[in-house]
């Protein structure tokens, strides 16, 4: 049975793309504020992040480098720069990495494969539907949105391949039950969602095993199938903690999960299929699912593949980590979809960082140390009508933090501390300790105004130091705050600090940022990131031989729309184009680009050709015309790129 004392929370497990983004950044900073949180009251705290490395994605991309999967997953997870490397940069506290290419991860994988098969939870078919190669995703027709994945909105394959599938329409009503009926996933927006939109229209049994690629977990009882990547993926939460396997010893004391943090888009695989897998197994679920928002930029989610990321390191190093960490956490409710940008970033740091908690540090320290011998505070001390208020909400702001906390409303949590912050800079004023400064008869109210101010500041460091773990230990050193009042025991009462404290003056924490000059500066340095991370390339020499018009002309270039695009059998280069050209029949091209494209996502495309080429046999195929391409040599490798023209001009149109 799980200890009570423990809480075991994991960030989802990371696909090792070769750029992270703030979005990633965004979700295990969450993570670990809430695990650092957890510690600070006390809690025997075991936090899982990790990376999802399975998978036919990895198989290509490492085909295409000329290297093993193993090798490219390897030089991005723990390599200099790397995935590691970046949660380091941002002071994550994870207890536990786990990579699923571990080899206790998959000697695990494959018992809880063999048992799901052996108790009949598991069974042998074929699978025909619609693959998302991105998402690794299985879809019905019916889940299509507009033909395309409903998840990332790119083109699906059609796939069929022998497999094993998993009864997951056996578990729909329980688990429609947990959804509706518990707190089991939140925020609660997303029930609605996984009920109307998957369960519903009924559960289908789900295909966890492929044969079309070889990069996974082998099935250990029918080594042409590799274990699907969710099946795979999604027991990772319980494999880190020694389950089939003698890695660890310590499921027993964190299992079940206390919650799982993922983004929304992944809810689907963590509120439906994972819940009926461990029924499957018959373990306790996870006591909750939290499916955050995305950070959105331009509108948009940040995405690779549509050339809108933001880079979480040179965010980091430009304003600091924990400046970073706080605006993520700060900006946007965290159930919640958030606008990013870096407008915003600078102006939550100006405002809440710089101004406010910045600003309070510097002015209180400064006239402790100017008023005071030392920068030490004198026993003696009088209150004054203006202390009441601001005493009492300092007093209990650690009850209502702890009320936004465990209901994961980081945003309300931060807002709450930075209420004590803006009514000390307020009170501040109200007391004029510059004014008091001027008499001596006024030493003991002045010695007071300075330590209420003390408290504030190191009651409100105290809760921040889940989100701003670095910056809060120069607060509590700046201010005399040794490590016993820096706990969360301490942050209970005001009145913690000696009353002849010491202060002692540091670093500007939170130096302002000049808006204009700083976003000039980005833009700048982004132009230069992209202008450097273009490959090298070499162009074909322009011809010096010259062509007459007439010539030229005889050549009928036409508009084309792609039909249908497949794979020539036996050749390694040619793809064979079924095109409306505009004249009612079917046009068919062959084309040696089979090395750069995927058929399939070349459907639908708008292109160029030459149509009045005599027919050309190629293996055994006519192909009637050409395709435009583009060509240059990329890193000593000849590349093509077709010609992509705008979807609304029709197909037919002369090219001139």
């Amino acid at each position: 049975m799980k200890h009570p004392d423990t809480f075991y929370i994991t960030t989802p497990i990371y696909y090792p793309s070769d750029k992270l983004h703030i979005g990633h950044t965004y979700c295990t900073v969450a993570t670990d504020a809430m695990a650092r949180y957890k510690r600070l009251k006390g809690d025997k705290v075991l936090f899982l992040t990790g990376t999802d490395e399975h998978g036919q994605k990895i198989e290509d991309k490492a085909r295409e480098a000329g290297i093993t999967p193993k090798e490219f997953v390897d030089n991005i997870v723990s390599a200099p720069g790397g995935i590691l490397d970046l949660w380091k940069l941002m002071n994550i506290s994870n207890d536990r990495f786990i990579r699923t290419t571990d080899s206790y991860h998959e000697q695990s994988i494959q018992r809880i494969f063999k048992r799901l098969y052996e108790q009949g939870d598991i069974y042998k078919g074929k699978y025909e539907g619609k693959y998302c190669k991105p998402c690794e995703s299985f879809w019905t027709e019916t889940q299509l949105v507009d033909g395309k994945c409903p998840d990332c909105g790119r083109e699906v394959a059609d796939a069929q391949e022998e497999a094993y599938f998993f009864r997951l329409s056996k578990y729909a009503d329980r688990i429609q039950d947990l959804l509706e009926n518990t707190d089991f996933l939140e925020p609660r927006s997303r029930v609605h969602e996984m009920v109307n939109n998957f369960i519903k229209p009924g559960l289908e049994d789900l295909c966890v095993s492929r044969t079309s690629f070889t990069w996974g977990v082998p099935v250990d009882f029918d080594p042409g199938h590799v274990v699907y990547v969710w099946i795979d993926a999604l027991s990772n939460y319980i494999t880190a903690l020694g389950y089939e396997n003698g890695q660890y010893q310590d499921f027993e004391t964190f299992w079940p999960a206390d919650v799982h943090f993922v983004g929304k888009e992944i809810v689907r695989f963590h509120a439906i299929i994972w819940p009926a897998i461990l029924m499957a197994l018959d373990l306790p679920l996870p006591k909750k699912v939290y499916g955050h928002g995305w950070l959105l930029l331009d509108g948009g989610k940040m995405s690779k593949s549509k050339g809108n990321v933001v880079d979480p390191v040179i965010l980091a190093q430009r304003y600091g980590v924990d400046a970073l960490r706080y605006f993520l956490l700060r900006e946007f409710p965290f159930g919640s979809d958030g606008n990013f940008s870096n407008e915003a970033l600078i102006s939550r740091i100006n405002m809440d960082l710089a101004n406010d908690l910045g600003n309070l540090l510097s002015r209180t320290v400064s006239m402790a140390g100017k008023y005071f011998a030392g920068g030490r505070l004198p026993a003696e001390q009088a209150e004054g009508p203006e202390d009441g208020e601001i005493t009492a909400l300092a007093a209990s702001l650690r009850d209502r933090y702890e009320g936004e906390m465990e209901k994961y409303a980081f945003q309300n949590a931060l807002m709450e501390a930075f209420k004590v912050i803006a009514r000390a800079n307020k009170y501040i004023d109200e007391t004029a300790p510059w004014v008091l400064a001027k008499d001596e008869a006024n030493r003991p109210r002045l010695a007071r105004v300075m330590y209420n101010l003390l408290e504030c500041l190191r009651l409100s460091a105290v809760l921040l130091t889940p989100f701003m773990p670095q910056s809060c230990g120069k607060i509590f050193d700046q201010i005399g705050a040794g490590p016993e009042l820096r706990t969360w025991e301490s942050a209970g009462q005001f009145g913690g600090l000696p009353k002849d404290v010491t202060v002692e003056r540091g670093e500007n924490l939170f130096p302002r940022i000049d808006v204009q000059k700083e976003l000039a500066e980005l833009e700048a340095a982004a132009e230069a990131a992209k202008k450097a991370a273009l490959p090298p390339l070499e162009l074909e020499p322009q011809l010096e031989e010259t062509v007459d018009f007439d010539t030229f002309v005889k050549s009928d270039l036409r508009v084309v729309k792609v039909k249908d695009c497949q794979k020539v059998k036996k050749s390694n280069k040619l793809l064979c184009f079924t095109l409306d050209d505009g004249t009612g029949i079917d046009r068919q091209i062959l084309s040696g680009i089979a090395m750069y494209y995927e058929p399939e996502a070349l459907v639908g495309k708008t292109l160029a050709a030459i149509v009045n080429l005599p027919p050309r046999k190629m293996m055994g195929l006519e192909s009637n015309g050409m395709l435009l391409s583009a060509v240059h040599t990329e890193r000593g490798e000849e590349r093509l790129n077709l010609i992509m023209l705008s979807d609304a001009i029709p197909a037919g149109a002369k090219l001139c």
